[in-house]
């Protein structure tokens, strides 16, 4: 079973959420949050809906250790400006746990992964990077930072919907760019959406991705660009990922701070995303917009 589809039962939830095993079968019986039963008839709630249901209704997490969560901090009255703050001071004094905790309480007070993306981990890993310029940080703590955040980013999964099969998407970067958290972050945020997503990884010359492209035709391809050492060279490698996803019909989407205007004219691609909010808009308006069709089987496809 994968993590989206883990499963918990209601008197962990009931521990986790601070009220009655009654009180949340009821919640149950009612729709509130989703079901399955056991071969023995027992009643088992899938982890990410339990998390919906949290963050749609504002349902406190009192205990959610019970669950495999974070404690409760008072990370989600801090509100993502001085979130964004309190995280770049774990991240650079090398706090996982506090970093995982304060990440964690924002998502369950209700605040987007690409919110959380944008405007508290960039944010605190630019903060990091402003220090490390000013000589009042190591490159090590810079380094340890966006491991810390990577570690911590890898335990949403769990807390995701699982994904729709239809709708795939893939990404990576090219050749020498190394940067790995926008990919994994453009990875959650489209499976928060309902994508059924895979990021490839860093650094990925441009005919092995031209080749993922054209074997596994995804609707969709994201390319982060966030560094590249000669911008002729560049080029021609998008070129040859481009042309794949024409002939794979597969929509492309770039994103990254390399990504400046003069550059962007000289690029074909199908959409641009400066953030992961915007990313998430653009999934989200796809999977509404794009029809379904039917294949030769008569069985119900998208685009």
């Amino acid at each position: 079973m994968d993590a989206a589809g883990e499963l918990v039962s209601p008197k962990q939830v009931a521990r986790a959420i601070g009220v009655s095993e009654s009180s949340l079968k009821r919640w149950c019986d009612t729709g509130r949050i989703p079901t399955t039963r056991t071969a023995g008839g027992h009643r088992r709630m899938r982890i990410a809906d339990v998390i919906r249901f949290v963050r749609e209704e504002q349902q406190p997490l009192t205990t959610p250790e019970v669950l495999g969560l974070p404690p409760v901090t008072d990370g989600a009255q801090l509100g993502l400006r001085r979130g964004g703050e309190r995280l770049a001071d774990a991240l650079l004094a090398g706090q996982a746990e506090s970093v995982r905790r304060l990440l964690f309480d924002l998502y369950f007070a209700g605040h987007s992964l690409s919110l959380l993306c944008d405007q508290v981990i960039a944010a605190a890993l630019h903060e990091v990077g402003r220090r490390w310029e000013c000589r009042t940080a190591e490159v090590y703590q810079e380094r340890r930072s966006c491991e810390i955040v990577q570690q911590a980013l890898s335990e949403f999964r769990r807390l995701l919907p699982p994904t729709d099969s239809q709708w795939t998407a893939l990404g990576a970067t090219l050749s020498d760019d190394q940067y790995t958290l926008p990919g994994m972050m453009a990875d959650l945020v489209l499976r928060d959406c309902g994508w059924s997503a895979t990021n490839l990884g860093p650094s990925i010359p441009a005919d092995s991705l031209a080749s993922a492209v054209a074997t596994q035709r995804p609707r969709l391809f994201w390319l982060s660009v966030s560094y590249f050492t000669d911008e002729a060279d560049f080029v021609a490698q998008f070129t040859v990922v481009a042309e794949a996803c024409r002939n794979a019909g597969s929509l492309l989407v770039i994103g990254g701070q390399m990504l400046n205007e003069p550059l962007r004219r000289r690029l074909q691609f199908g959409s641009h995303c400066d953030s992961m909010q915007q990313l998430e808009s653009l999934a989200r308006s796809l999977r509404k917009r794009w029809p379904r069709r039917r294949n030769s089987r008569g069985v119900s496809r998208t685009r």
